[in-house]
């Protein structure tokens, strides 16, 4: 019996999850930025209206945002939305909608902004996550309480096959950065003694708790003899006993991962090249350098750098 799903479009729900890309994000538009910063804004509006019909290549984001909207089709509803974010003026953004038809997107709603910085319609879409390749604009976002994370150069890894997998990184990430800022002022011990007396609290909300709670959602729609499209995991650089605190807060918020590495401090590039991460979010610049050798990483500034 042929699995193939319906041609027809999904039929219309609320969304679960919504991720905002930025059109950088999306696409590779370093021609049209070298034209830009060498020739100035008009001849960039001319280059891109003589290149509209040209399809533009993929972007660091394109990948996951393929897999991302493949999942309305599995399921064939409109749970998954993608929204475009782009600093381009609707007028030379065309080239970015004709690519994506070319490419079969399901993307249907955008923001052109005619220079200025998309991130402030993040709310206005009601988006759980925002990718852009402008640290301002994600810091931006990140203040406004949404997620958000600048995306990193990386080789352009297909992972082979439609299952969606992301991993994140715990503290500043899934959780607050409370119990970290122990490890930096006081160290490793101060750490450990304090995850050891509050092992059965709850760690705070993190930026990205909602993104992972949506997955979560997402996960539970599919029958589970039928194989999940989505795998989803924690890679931190905790280990015991601080790891007790993080399974006892994923059981609190009724979300399941279903894999969890504790690495207590090792370079997670390998691990994370095993996983096949399609996109791994992580606060700690050194980390997002090392992973973005094997695949797509999302840089997610602190609360301490963003002050």
């Amino acid at each position: 019996m042929s699995t193939t799903q319906p041609s027809c479009s999904p039929v219309h729900d609320e969304p679960i999850l919504t991720v905002a890309t930025s059109s950088r994000a999306l696409f590779d538009l370093e021609s049209g930025n070298g034209v830009y910063e060498e020739q100035g804004l008009e001849k960039y509006r001319e280059y891109q209206i003589e290149h509209e019909n040209d399809p533009l290549e993929a972007g660091e984001a394109f990948e996951f945002v393929r897999k991302i909207l493949l999942l309305n089709e599995r399921l064939n509803r409109r749970l998954v939305e993608v929204i475009l974010l782009s600093h381009n003026s609707a007028d030379t953004g065309l080239r970015v909608f004709n690519s994506i038809e070319h490419h079969r997107l399901g993307i249907s709603r955008a923001a052109f902004c005619g220079g200025e910085s998309p991130w402030r319609y993040v709310r206005a879409f009601d988006c759980h996550l925002f990718l852009s390749t402008v640290e301002q604009d994600v810091r931006k976002a990140l203040q406004e309480g949404v997620a958000a994370a600048r995306l990193l150069p990386s080789p352009k890894i297909l992972a082979g096959d439609d299952v969606l997998r992301i991993a994140f990184d715990g503290d500043n990430v899934l959780f607050a950065g409370d119990a970290e800022r122990i490890y930096l002022t006081e160290g490793q011990d101060a750490f450990e003694q304090s995850e050891v007396k509050q092992a059965d609290e709850a760690l705070p909300v993190g930026p990205f708790k909602p993104v992972l709670e949506a997955l979560h959602e997402l996960q539970r729609m599919f029958d589970e003899l039928d194989a999940c499209p989505i795998r989803t995991a924690l890679v931190t650089a905790r280990s015991a006993p601080a790891h007790k605190r993080v399974i006892q807060t994923l059981r609190a918020w009724d979300i399941r991962l279903d894999e969890c590495l504790f690495l207590g401090g090792q370079d997670k590039a390998a691990f994370l090249d095993v996983f096949n991460a399609d996109i791994f979010f992580d606060d700690q610049q050194a980390n997002c350098d090392s992973v973005a050798e094997v695949g797509l990483v999302g840089h997610v500034p602190s609360e301490a750098s963003i002050e």
